[in-house]
């Protein structure tokens, strides 16, 4: 897969397949949109590509905002690869950019600079200055700029529309079972082992340390059964988010126990995917009830089927 951060470097021989969006997770309705992608290049001799905006254009128009991420940048582009696209635009949402007209963008960009010949949008989006980019004016143009459009319908699990901010609430929520199922993969953070203050180890369950992209969402507060994923091999972890209250702590952190490991592993990146919430987080009377509690969920989750 070909990435692009400036449309003056693209230049290829065959027209463009395209959709654009954000893809914020590349979910099951993303996924739907890459599929058919792949079908309509495959059918009509067209490459395939994804113009996407990075940073999130949100950033741009509310820069005090704290908002979290489902993919980094990198699990973005690993995602859409993965899928099978031939090109990515990752294009700033710069001042230049955001005072386009709808109209403006599919003549500039689509069809001026990217010889889009083919475009599919999501069943909801819009684009180009007040949002005056939408299904209706694609159609419109289409005709006079000689390209195809479709509008994919959403996708639904549990009669519920797939979106990315529906797989963020779950996560908020602590329903990793039910954000992996709009996802289409278990949800993952990865990060660099750091050095904590080492209580783990005083009690039997030394934890690994993650620290994680700001920019990337943490599930809830609590405890979760965990695959993880160090120096190419596969483990059961019990992966906790919080503050270690038991411990008068303060500092939120990501902190993994690794079943059956012992390896020292500081400053090794290290991703860790949520399969299960096993409770809240909890601030026990004293480190002998925490310990009671780490072994009952150390046995679910050796119980756990991966």
């Amino acid at each position: 897969m070909k990435v692009f951060k400036n449309f003056t470097d693209y230049s290829s021989q065959k027209p463009l397949a395209l959709s654009l969006g954000m893809f914020d997770g590349v979910h099951l309705g993303h996924k739907s949109i890459i599929d058919e992608l792949t079908k309509i290049g495959t059918e009509n001799n067209l490459e395939t590509a994804i113009l996407t905006f990075w940073p999130h254009p949100r950033f741009v128009f509310n820069p005090n905002e704290d908002l979290k991420l489902l993919n980094t940048l990198e699990e973005k582009k690993q995602l859409v690869e993965k899928y099978g696209i031939d090109n990515l635009f990752l294009k700033e949402f710069d001042e230049e950019f955001r005072n386009l007209t709808g109209e403006e963008f599919v003549h500039q960009i689509l069809v001026d600079k990217l010889n889009v010949k083919y475009l599919i949008i999501g069943y909801d989006h819009s684009f180009g200055k007040n949002k005056s980019g939408n299904f209706e004016l694609l159609q419109k143009l289409s005709k006079e700029l000689d390209f195809e459009v479709e509008q994919m319908e959403a996708i639904n699990i549990h009669e519920n529309n797939i979106s990315s901010t529906k797989v963020r609430n779950a996560l908020l929520a602590g329903n990793v079972k039910e954000a992996n199922e709009m996802l289409g993969y278990s949800y993952s953070v990865s990060g660099t082992v750091v050095h904590g203050k080492k209580i783990g180890r005083t009690i039997g369950y030394p934890t690994a340390n993650i620290d994680t992209e700001s920019i990337k969402l943490l599930p809830k507060k609590g405890a979760y059964i965990v695959e993880v994923f160090v120096k190419g091999n596969q483990y059961k972890g019990m992966l906790s988010i919080g503050t270690n209250p038991t411990v008068n702590g303060e500092k939120l952190t990501v902190e993994v126990y690794i079943l059956d490991f012992e390896d020292d592993i500081y400053e090794e990146k290290i991703t860790v995917s949520f399969r299960d919430f096993l409770h809240d987080e909890i601030k026990f009377e004293g480190l002998d009830k925490l310990i009671e509690r780490l072994d009952e969920d150390k046995r679910i989750t050796e119980k756990f089927d991966f």
